[in-house]
């Protein structure tokens, strides 16, 4: 039988326990060291201004330099891993953009942190400038990805920091955040947590016996005509990359997916196969497929292998925090938790 899901709140108590102790190799492994919270729980609060001004700051943005204000809090993000960027690095942002088919921010930051934070608009849709402007930001954080048209409209309200694109480079559009955030003390401490959680789960895979498994990623999309399945160049792909955990050879390729129609199911299988659904179920395919022969068909499904995971922060937690739930919910489905 496949083990109970595990909650979010076991996955903070986990992680904040495992900062204040240290933890060997099938202890949950420890999660970021936000900064403002003490216990590991995210809980961070919310960053407020120096006493005195900082100087301004050049950021090297996807569309050229950017000047913005020193130690800027007032920030609006408008995709998720730009959200993903101001929480983990202690700002709570005045207002942030949601995926289109969601109905809230992404559910694996407290609750009590994304009150704070007021809605303007869907990912990707022309921005109101009023509303924005009524939030008085100092900073937008977006990329290329969603808003190359809305870029203009965007400076006429705040000073506009761009990356190229969103996903895979994460990494990298993390440490322009931060340099936009005038945060790189934070930064530096919260790539050394990573690289340090990454140690210990590779420990705990190595110890359990889990670590040759095959993981298959698979996401149902509303709007979209097939199945997709996750290759290595998106976020999910490369903190399975970065734990050295192998793919099934169809996902096994540098780009992002790739489509499987319902008579193309074989290329989902895996040792353990994690998938998600983004809008409607009725309306992704999720329900249909996950009733289909070929479904049950498959290996990972028939030896109860196959999980239902947060599509939120699986396909959409992009970043730093985002990548510590991710391993410790894959320790946990592993058996090496």
């Amino acid at each position: 039988m496949p083990p109970p899901p595990l909650s979010r709140r076991a996955a903070l108590t986990g992680l904040g326990a495992a900062l204040l102790t240290g933890c060997g190799p099938r202890v949950l492994p420890a999660g970021p060291p936000l900064p403002g919270a003490a216990d590991g729980t995210g809980s961070a609060t919310p960053a407020t201004p120096s006493p005195s001004p900082r100087p301004d700051v050049t950021v090297p943005a996807a569309e050229g330099p950017v000047t913005v204000p020193g130690g800027a809090v007032r920030v609006i993000t408008l995709d998720t891993a730009e959200l993903d960027s101001a929480m983990t690095l202690g700002i709570t942002p005045v207002g942030a953009a949601k995926a289109p088919l969601d109905t809230a921010l992404p559910a694996y930051w407290p609750a009590s942190r994304l009150a704070a934070v007021t809605p303007v608009g869907d990912i990707g849709a022309p921005p109101d400038t009023a509303a924005l402007t009524a939030l008085r930001p100092q900073l937008i954080l977006t990329n290329l990805a969603r808003d190359t048209d809305h870029t203009a409209a965007l400076r006429e309200v705040a000073p506009t920091v761009t990356t190229r694109t969103t996903g895979a480079t994460w990494k990298e559009d993390f440490h322009l955040h931060a340099t936009a955030l005038d945060r790189h003390g934070q930064a530096a401490a919260v790539v050394a947590a990573y690289g340090r959680h990454l140690d210990q789960a590779r420990n705990a895979l190595s110890s359990s016996g889990a670590a040759g498994q095959r993981i298959s990623l698979v996401r149902f999309v509303e709007g979209s005509p097939a199945v997709r399945l996750y290759a290595r160049q998106n976020f999910p792909g490369s903190v399975l990359a970065d734990l050295g955990l192998p793919r099934p050879d169809p996902q096994n390729t540098d780009r992002f997916d790739t489509a499987a129609t319902p008579d193309q199911l074989a290329a989902a299988d895996g040792d353990l196969l994690l998938y998600a659904g983004y809008g409607d179920p009725d309306r992704n395919g999720l329900n249909t497929t996950l009733a289909s022969p070929a479904w049950q068909a498959l290996n990972a499904v028939r030896t109860h292998r196959a999980f239902p995971v947060d599509d939120q922060l699986w396909f959409q937690g992009i970043g730093y925090t985002g990548a510590h739930f991710l391993i410790a919910e894959l320790l946990y489905l592993l058996g090496a938790s």
